[in-house]
């Protein structure tokens, strides 16, 4: 045991303390770290969302320069709209938040699952087009190997994400940077060499689209636009990850959210309207077992007249990077996905265990599952960057259209207190693009695969509601024990309270914000020990999940819902003639803490039982098990190896039927 806990640590790293000072300021991401954490998920888009886009012009390349330009102008637009999110909600939560915030709950648990299922999707997109990407370098009999790559990419991903935000991010930020700088100096100068050509290009792609609006007529041709338009959506949405994850900025966190928004839109959209010209350009056309970025890039080197070694070296190297960056995007998926499941569960739409921070300060159970989640999308689609991609362009825009109009809602409603018309205008042009993206890869793709898309995400709905009726059902009931065992404030305020003896025998038992639970226990005690224990010692801890970590007032509420508790269970005490006293801890894992805390106990006082409680619940068919942390027998485990034994009660949680067993 104690091997694989030093193998881990060394692989992981060693435990940050989340209440040191300085602990925060290393995770959160500055300037350059910003933009090539967060910002990587959209410029990897252009490894593949360009293709997508003028591959679907087919025998119509002529209609590539407009696409160039709308490509541009969308990318600056949604990239305005995402400003006024980072002002409104500095803490993050991106879309999920808004929509909650401005649209109420319900259409936030839609938006939240519509991410969360991009999110996955995002992932098995990025790394299908980095190793399509990466097999254009090789031999085409190689291509079948494909798939076990991906999955490789997909637990190397796991690992490094589990270590944390920052190191991962800095580990891997050469990567864009190379991508960056590389792509921008291919595009320029492919696009300054054509320059002389570059206005005839224009009239002939106008003359060419009005010839061919006459053949096919202007419905047919907006159709046509729009079709290649929508399947190029991946490209459009790479200022969500900034918006999506203020949070995880250094302060002044609007100012930095600002810069890395304007940073990441220029880019994307340059590099992203760039890639549609160059295409146009250089008539750029699809060859087996090589993306089109690969065709066109080879024209462009070929043409800078160095040395064939040379010339292949900077091929293998641009292909090399742009394999890396989706790479890069990958694992920034697995930094802000495991945020949303945070937020989500925060608000018991998931398992409360996804709010859980490791010793390393990451949410390791969001980032296994995510990963898992993407490597069985992989599996199921074989690798096929075509459906990916589909998948993938229907639930990002559901998303957002939907913070969109939450957006023009919020307009609307506080067009008194201020300059309003210009930020409408920018909402509605945000909800207008988005929406328009979603309805037309619906109407396109329905039938190649849309359709899954939106099984898979109501059935992530219908399951996060049956989780919600859950907590939901179990908060009001242990509500309902607080309430019986409430004392009144004045009994509280007067009650005298004993300080315990060491001496004495003592029960040790593990209390929560939920007073009533931990009365539970002590009755029970009582019925199986009769006048046994003279002492009792309530040990609680502090949690701290990551949607309170790094926030001082966060911590202290729930520090001062514990306090309260502690009143509660001591003054019960005091009335029944039994000394009591407490122990709080701190924490991001309550199991490792609680075994100190405990230890400490049962050497201060020698001969001590230490007592615990496992909910039960009638006609749970064991969900309520898996959605229930399962502290106590992770506790009792560990306790036991240090030679101390944990006994662990039953509460029953069946409304007025709970009064029985405590008779």
């Amino acid at each position: 045991m104690l091997k694989l806990e030093q193998l881990a640590q060394g692989i992981i790293g060693p435990a940050r303390d989340p209440l040191a000072p300085d602990t925060r300021a290393h995770t959160l991401l500055v300037g350059l770290l910003a933009w090539a954490g967060l910002g990587a998920s959209g410029l990897a888009s252009v490894s593949y969302g360009p293709e997508r886009a003028y591959l679907a012009l087919g025998a119509h390349p002529e209609l590539g320069v407009f696409l160039a330009l709308a490509t541009l102008l969308t990318v600056w637009v949604l990239s305005l709209a995402y400003r006024q999110v980072v002002e409104l909600f500095p803490s993050g939560g991106g879309n999920y938040k808004i929509v909650s915030k401005l649209l109420g709950p319900r259409l936030g648990l839609v938006a939240g699952c519509a991410l969360l299922v991009d999110y996955v999707l995002t992932i098995a997109v990025c790394l299908a087009s980095g190793t399509d990407a990466l097999f254009s370098l090789l031999p085409v009999d190689w291509q079948s190997h494909k798939l076990v790559v991906e999955i490789g990419l997909v637990l190397l991903l796991i690992l490094l994400n589990l270590r944390g935000i920052a190191d991962s991010i800095r580990l891997l930020l050469p990567l864009t940077l190379g991508f960056v700088l590389v792509h921008v100096g291919l595009i320029v100068y492919g696009v300054a060499s054509k320059a002389g050509d570059l206005t005839g290009t224009l009239v002939r792609s106008s003359a060419d689209t009005v010839a061919l609006s006459g053949d096919i007529g202007w419905p047919l041709l907006v159709a046509l636009f729009l079709r290649a338009y929508s399947l190029g959506g991946s490209t459009y949405a790479g200022s969500e990850a900034i918006a999506n994850n203020v949070n995880l900025l250094a302060e002044p966190r609007i100012k930095t959210g600002r810069t890395a928004l304007l940073s990441v839109g220029f880019s994307l959209a340059f590099m992203a309207g760039g890639m549609i010209l160059l295409y146009s350009l250089w008539g750029a056309q699809p060859t087996y077992g090589q993306t089109l970025n690969a065709v066109v890039f080879k024209a462009v080197i070929e043409q800078l007249g160095i040395a064939p070694g040379a010339s292949h070296a900077l091929l293998l190297l641009t292909l090399a990077l742009e394999g890396a960056i989706v790479f890069v995007a990958a694992n920034s998926i697995l930094i802000f996905a495991p945020s949303l499941l945070g937020r989500m569960a925060a608000d018991s739409w998931l398992p409360h265990r996804f709010c859980n921070l490791s010793n390393r300060l990451v949410k390791q159970n969001g980032v296994v599952f995510v990963g898992a989640c993407a490597l069985l999308i992989l599996l199921l689609s074989r690798g096929s960057l075509g459906l990916l991609v589909v998948l993938y362009s229907i639930n990002v825009f559901l998303s957002l259209a939907l913070a969109k109009a939450g957006l023009c809602r919020h307009w609307w409603q506080h067009r008194r207190e201020g300059p309003w018309l210009g930020r409408m205008l920018v909402s509605v042009t945000g909800f207008c693009v988005a929406s328009g993206i979603l309805l037309v890869t619906l109407t396109e793709k329905f039938f190649e695969g849309g359709w899954a898309t939106l099984c898979l995400t109501l059935l992530v709905i219908g399951g996060c509601a049956l989780v919600r009726h859950h907590y939901t059902k179990v908060e009001n009931l242990r509500t309902q024990m607080d309430t019986e065992f409430t004392l009144p404030a004045q009994v509280l305020a007067t009650v005298t309270r004993v300080e315990p003896t060491p001496d004495a025998p003592t029960a040790v038992i593990l209390a929560t914000e939920h007073w009533g639970a931990a009365i539970h226990t002590l009755l029970w005690v009582q019925r199986l020990f009769p006048n046994r224990f003279a002492n009792v010692v309530f040990v609680g801890i502090v949690k701290v999940e990551g949607h309170v970590w790094g926030r001082i007032d966060g911590v202290q509420r729930r520090k001062t819902r514990l306090d309260e508790s502690m009143d509660q269970l001591e003054a019960f005490c005091a009335q029944a003639g039994i000394s009591a006293t407490r122990r709080i801890g701190y924490g991001t894992d309550p199991v490792a803490e609680l075994q100190k805390l405990l230890g400490e106990a049962t050497r201060h006082y020698p001969g001590c039982v230490c007592f615990s409680n496992k909910l039960i619940l009638q006609d749970s068919w064991g969900f309520s098990e898996w959605l229930h942390n399962q502290t106590p027998l992770l506790l009792q485990r560990r306790l036991h190896l240090d030679g101390i034994p944990l006994v662990i009660l039953p509460l029953r949680l069946n409304g007025a039927e709970h009064k029985s067993v405590m008779a």
